[in-house]
């Protein structure tokens, strides 16, 4: 029907502005058709914006809208176009739609059992009907807190930390809680053996001393239908890896075992610092918490 085209956002669209059109339900009779026109307009292009495909588009369009304010050095927006109102909109539509880490935790962790259940519930349709399940879907390989923490890691908070940039400082709340989300996942994921995984200083960093590293992903890479296969994950730490097992990369909010995605460890490599805030529109960081923590 929508020609394979942002079909579930063109269908909520398509339907909202069908039931509109009664007169019982015509929230919009007191405009004029000017009105309704341009409101119209700046309706689909932000629900259009849902569409996960656009992600990395969106984000780095507001990386580039928050170097320019932080170029001008008064810190203001300029908003003179359709076109930079519209951006603003759309990401903020798009934070709203990516807001479940953000919450309180036992709120996020309600909708998290929700949403895995439908995803299960589709699972289980799928192997019905003989079809391939899709990531994430199946009941029999649950992974909720690997999922999670590679959602928050790589769609979440790379958007939110952006955004908290733009209207700083009006959103680190947010971010805080956030972050603070990811950690309690992250601490309830097993440590890795310590077979895969040796620090070369003789006693173990404190737990509150993550690692950070950080990986470059091109502009499909967050596409749910499009794996991750060539990722570069650089360790960025004072510390020397002897050596080092990369077990999982991530899809979106689905994480791929490293020998799927043609990943091999590597060795013998001495870490460099790097600035934590920097990198381009398609480097984002993650934090990996050390197997001795």
């Amino acid at each position: 029907m929508y020609n394979d085209e942002s079909v579930l956002e063109n269908h909520h669209l398509a339907v909202a502005f069908k039931l509109l059109q009664a007169d019982e339900r015509n929230i919009f009779s007191h405009l004029t058709s000017k009105q309704i026109k341009n409101l119209r307009k700046m309706v689909i292009d932000m629900v259009l914006a849902t569409d996960m495909s656009k992600h990395m588009q969106l984000l780095a369009d507001l990386k580039t809208m928050v170097e320019s304010k932080k170029v001008t050095g008064n810190n203001i927006i300029m908003l003179e176009s359709y076109d930079d109102r519209i951006q603003v909109l759309q990401n903020m539509i798009h934070c709203a739609d990516l807001s479940n880490p953000t919450k309180p935790l036992e709120i996020y962790i309600k909708w998290t059992d929700r949403i895995m259940k439908e995803f299960w519930r589709q699972g289980d349709k799928e192997r019905d009907l003989g079809l391939e399940i899709s990531p994430m879907c199946d009941r029999r390989v649950p992974s909720v807190e690997k999922h999670q923490v590679g959602f928050i890691e790589f769609i979440v908070h790379p958007l939110w930390e952006t955004w908290a940039d733009l209207v700083y400082p009006d959103a680190s709340a947010i971010l805080e809680t956030l972050e603070q989300n990811r950690d309690w996942y992250q601490s309830r994921l097993s440590p890795p053996s310590s077979s895969s995984t040796n620090i070369s200083n003789s006693s173990p960093p404190p737990s509150s001393t993550p690692m950070i590293m950080t990986t470059k992903l091109s502009s499909n890479a967050l596409d749910s239908s499009q794996p991750v296969t060539s990722s570069s994950l650089t360790p960025v730490s004072s510390d020397v890896i002897k050596s080092t097992s990369v077990n999982a990369t991530s899809a979106g909010d689905q994480l791929i075992p490293a020998s799927a995605a043609g990943l091999t460890s590597s060795s013998s490599r001495t870490a460099t610092s790097t600035s934590a805030n920097g990198g381009s529109a398609g480097e984002f960081q993650m934090t990996v918490t050390p197997a001795t923590s």
